[in-house]
């Protein structure tokens, strides 16, 4: 795809579209309060504010044209490349793995954020560990199981307590409007690390540039450290 993405079937560009999706991923996380904050956090960033949902609405954007639903019983991830026992992970699955819940801001790239987001999932750390890293690998890659969504850390980013293979926010599934039923979730990096609809890791031996690095966003996403950006840690 070139800068001009489909949302929904709607031709917008680079900027706005990863606007929106992050707007996807906050909208998890927000009722209507919390979407009227988003908002106003949202106001000052100019033409992202005239396609805003509406209080209490929500309106969801990929970087497909539509992603095909996956329920919580048809979901499977698999975890492979340079590990020592690939694996098909169900929900039960991570169910039955330590779970972390983390309170943390989201912090989108074009300068909105929702604040004390409540994520509950597995730890990646704990994920790696079930699979076993081989000695070789020194990255991990995301996919979508929308077909086209890719992301990637340095293994030591991976290792981070603060990075969730997310199944619940605020109180709830992950719904697939936002992203579920598991997703990523990055907290010191701007939104679009926090990859939607995840169905796929791969440990990998370099880091190997996601769909939006491709597109000129920074590798290293450090909220307030990247992107010519200088917001306030998460």
């Amino acid at each position: 795809m070139d800068e001009e993405e489909r949302a929904e079937g709607s031709p917008v560009g680079r900027r706005l579209v990863l606007g929106m999706l992050g707007l996807g991923v906050a909208g998890v996380a927000v009722g209507a309060s919390v979407q009227q904050k988003l908002s106003s956090a949202l106001a000052p960033a100019g033409p992202i504010g005239d396609v805003l949902p509406a209080a209490g609405g929500f309106r969801y954007y990929t970087v497909t044209g539509s992603v095909k639903k996956r329920t919580p019983a048809t979901w499977r991830m698999d975890v492979n490349g340079l590990v020592n026992a690939p694996r098909t992970f169900t929900m039960a699955d991570l169910a039955r793995l330590p779970q972390t819940v983390l309170d943390k801001d989201f912090q989108c790239v074009t300068g909105w954020r929702v604040p004390d987001v409540r994520w509950v999932g597995v730890a990646l750390p704990d994920l790696l560990q079930a699979v076993g890293v081989s000695p070789a690998a020194k990255a991990v890659r995301f996919s979508s199981f929308d077909g086209t969504y890719t992301e990637s850390l340095t293994l030591d980013q991976a290792r981070r307590r603060d990075v969730l293979v997310a199944t619940q926010m605020e109180g709830g599934p992950v719904s697939h409007d936002h992203g579920g039923p598991v997703r990523l979730y990055v907290a010191p990096m701007y939104g679009y690390k926090s990859l939607k609809w995840l169905g796929g890791i791969e440990l990998t031996d370099k880091v190997r540039p996601g769909y939006w690095e491709h597109r000129g966003y920074d590798v290293d996403a450090w909220v307030g450290r990247s992107n010519g950006r200088d917001d306030a840690p998460t």
